[in-house]
C-alpha cells in the first residue's frame, strides 16, 4: 500500500471577511509530483503555507509525512523543503553565503549535503561569489531550490516557483522537478500555467479555496464532455460577443490567439456544429470567421468546471 505523505481533511482559512480555503479534502501519495493549479488568488499560498507549517488552519486538520503541521510543527520542519513564490533570499549576500547560511540553519553543512544539491547547485556555482540580488530569474530559481533542498528533506513544498522566469528556464526547472521525483522525492507545486499540469502525475484544480478536480490531468481531460471549437477571426471582441449569444453556447472565452466555444449539446459532432456556427457568425457580419473542431486541454477542463455549477462529470475521484 502506497504510504500518504500529505492527508487534508476539511481545511479552512479565512482572513477577515475573506475565505482563502474553503473545505479542502485531499491526500499526496508519497513519492508523487502533485500540483496545484489555479489563478491568483485561488487559495494555493495558503495551502502551501499552512502545509509548511508557517500558517495555522482555522478549521480542519493537516498531516504532512504522518505529523500534525500544528501540533509537531518543530519537527516537521527539519523535513519539509519550502520554496516561497516569491524569492526571499537575502540579495546582498552571495550565492555560496545564502547556501552556506541555511546548511546552517540546519544544522548542517554545504560539503555534506553536496550529492543532494549537486544536480541543481553546479549550474550555478561557477556564479557563486555573486550577490543573489544581481542573479537572472532563473539563477535566482535554482539557489533556492538549492537552499529548499540544502537540510535534505523528505517532502518538498513549492510554490509557484516558475511566476516570473523565462520559458527556457521553466522546462529547466521542471526537468529537474523530474529527475528530483524519479528518484523518490515527494513534491507539491503550485502553479497559475496549466501547460505545466502535464508535468505532474495528479493535479487539483483549485478555485476560490475549493478543489474542482483531483486526478492526473489526462483522466480530467479525458472526461471532458463538450463538443469544443477553436474560433479567429477579424473582429475578436464582436466573435465573443456573438458566440455566447449563440442559442447552444455552453461557454466561449479567449484562448490565446483564438476563442474556445464550448457547445451544450453533449455527444454533437464537432465538425457539423462547426458549419452551423460559421453560418451563424456569417449571418451576424462575421464571414471571415474560422471554425474549426479543437482538441481540448486541462484549460478547457478547469473553464468547464468553473462554469458547470456541480460539474459531476468532471470532479472524478477525491483524492
Amino acid at each position: 500500500m502506497t504510504r500518504v505523505d500529505v492527508a487534508v481533511q476539511g481545511l479552512r482559512k479565512s482572513f477577515g471577511d475573506t475565505l482563502a480555503l474553503d473545505g479542502i479534502d485531499l491526500e499526496i501519495r508519497s513519492g508523487e509530483l502533485f500540483g496545484f493549479l489555479g489563478p491568483d488568488g485561488a487559495g494555493k499560498t495558503t495551502l502551501l503555507r499552512i502545509l509548511a507549517t508557517l500558517m495555522r488552519p482555522d478549521e480542519g486538520t493537516a498531516r504532512v509525512l504522518d505529523r500534525d503541521v500544528v501540533r509537531d510543527m518543530w519537527e516537521l520542519r527539519r523535513l519539509v523543503g519550502y520554496m516561497p513564490g516569491r524569492f526571499s533570499l537575502y540579495p546582498d549576500l552571495t550565492v555560496e553565503e545564502n547556501l552556506r547560511f541555511f546548511a546552517t540553519a540546519f544544522g548542517t553543512t554545504v560539503e555534506k549535503q553536496y550529492e543532494v544539491i549537486a544536480p541543481i547547485y553546479r549550474q550555478i556555482e561557477p556564479f557563486k561569489t555573486r550577490r543573489a540580488g544581481a542573479l537572472s530569474g532563473g539563477m535566482k530559481q535554482k539557489l533556492a531550490l538549492s537552499c529548499a533542498l540544502v537540510h535534505r528533506p523528505e517532502i518538498l513544498l513549492l510554490d509557484e516557483p516558475t511566476t516570473g522566469v523565462d520559458a527556457v528556464s521553466r522546462r529547466e526547472f521542471w526537468d529537474l522537478l523530474a529527475d528530483m521525483r524519479a528518484g523518490g522525492l515527494t513534491i507539491v507545486v503550485s502553479t497559475p500555467y496549466m501547460d505545466e499540469a502535464d508535468r505532474c502525475d495528479r493535479v487539483a484544480l483549485v478555485q476560490r479555496g475549493r478543489t474542482l478536480a483531483i486526478d492526473p490531468p489526462g483522466e480530467i481531460v479525458a472526461r471532458y464532455p463538450l463538443p469544443l471549437l477553436a474560433v479567429k477571426g477579424g473582429d475578436r471582441p464582436g466573435l465573443l460577443r456573438e458566440l455566447r449569444d449563440f442559442p447552444h453556447v455552453h461557454s466561449a472565452f479567449p484562448f490565446g490567439e483564438t476563442l474556445h466555444y464550448a457547445d451544450n449539446r453533449t455527444g454533437g459532432d464537432p465538425a457539423g456544429i462547426a458549419g452551423e456556427l460559421t453560418a451563424y457568425l456569417t449571418k451576424r457580419g462575421l464571414p471571415e470567421a474560422v471554425v474549426v473542431p479543437e482538441t481540448p486541454g486541462i484549460e478547457d477542463a478547469f473553464m468547464l468546471l468553473m462554469v458547470t455549477a456541480d460539474g459531476p462529470d468532471l470532479a472524478g475521484g477525491a483524492a
